[in-house]
């Protein structure tokens, strides 16, 4: 069984570079709570696509590896049926969020709608701080009417928001962990930068898939997109904070492109394949590749893991 122990920690500074961040100076930011990891094995959620993109799932342990800062690492514990899913559902509801958030709530609701008995969902908001609207729970079908009457209002610190409830959602062990966040991407009072966070979220292994609600105008997905998206978080910082955790961003602009967004995040769920190595004994970043042998097939997993280190997690 794949163990991890999260050991609460004192206060430390920022200083370890991660995904991002190679070669560049540590930055020196405000004090905030820490966590420390003492990892005996390294857990990894990975979603195997063909060439056609869709989803395999009838692999074994044979038919991956794994490269732990470029060396091929013995794969010791591997699982492909779970008890279910563990989301926890993240709403940006700040000042930008205004026009938006109705449309975050019809995408969250398809979430929940997706969901079976046996899965379970929590739900935070946050602007500057994050605030826990439902704790986990089964059989969440709806979202809570506390839901209806937040107005959105204040600055926003989107990238501590993804830390701290990545913490969170480590805690539920044996299931299949995910955040789904709900934003329209600004970010304008963080301590974290967006690689700070995606290392927090890689280290404990949570994937963050960003539902990112936009206008048409701001989607470059579609026709009437201006120039304005190639500055766009969602298309730049925030993509590759997903991308490390083994996540993804999904632009939505209509009420089928928040449907379709919600179903794919289900769905990858369902299929991901956990997959352990033992940690390293060396200390800092390492980074992961997890590959399938079969090099028709395209593996999406989180990109390394802190060893040896403690790592900043606001509470």
């Amino acid at each position: 069984m794949l163990r991890a122990t999260l050991l609460l920690a004192t206060v430390s500074l920022l200083s370890t570079p991660l995904p991002g961040d190679a070669g560049a100076p540590a930055q020196v930011l405000p004090p905030v709570a820490t966590f420390k990891s003492s990892v005996d094995l390294v857990r990894v959620a990975a979603i195997v696509r063909d060439s056609k993109g869709r989803f395999v799932h009838d692999l074994t342990a044979q038919d991956f590896e794994v490269l732990d800062d470029g060396r091929l690492r013995p794969i010791a514990d591997f699982q492909q049926e779970l008890p279910g899913v563990s989301v926890a559902l993240l709403f940006d509801v700040s000042g930008s969020m205004e026009g938006h958030l109705g449309h975050a709530r019809e995408a969250a609701d398809r979430v929940l709608g997706s969901l079976e008995p046996r899965d379970e969902a929590a739900v935070f908001t946050f602007d500057t701080r994050l605030n826990e609207i439902s704790p986990f729970q089964n059989r969440l079908l709806v979202l809570p009417d506390a839901m209806k009457t937040i107005v959105p209002f204040g600055e926003t610190s989107l990238h501590d928001a993804i830390a701290q409830t990545a913490s969170r959602a480590a805690r539920r062990e044996g299931l299949r962990r995910a955040i789904v966040v709900f934003t329209d991407g600004v970010d304008n009072a963080s301590r974290l930068k967006p690689s700070d966070a995606s290392g927090i979220a890689s280290q404990v292994d949570v994937p963050v898939y960003i539902v990112g609600l936009v206008r048409s105008i701001d989607n470059p997905g579609e026709e009437t997109a201006t120039k304005s998206v190639e500055r766009s978080a969602l298309t730049g910082s925030l993509s590759n904070l997903a991308g490390w955790t083994g996540g993804h961003v999904f632009l939505a602009s209509t009420a089928s492109q928040r449907s379709e967004a919600a179903r794919q995040i289900v769905d990858e769920l369902r299929h991901q394949y956990l997959i352990a190595i033992e940690a390293s004994g060396a200390p800092g970043w390492h980074p992961l590749q997890v590959r399938a042998r079969n090099k028709d097939l395209i593996v999406r997993a989180r990109s390394g893991y802190i060893a040896g280190q403690s790592r900043p997690m606001s509470e």
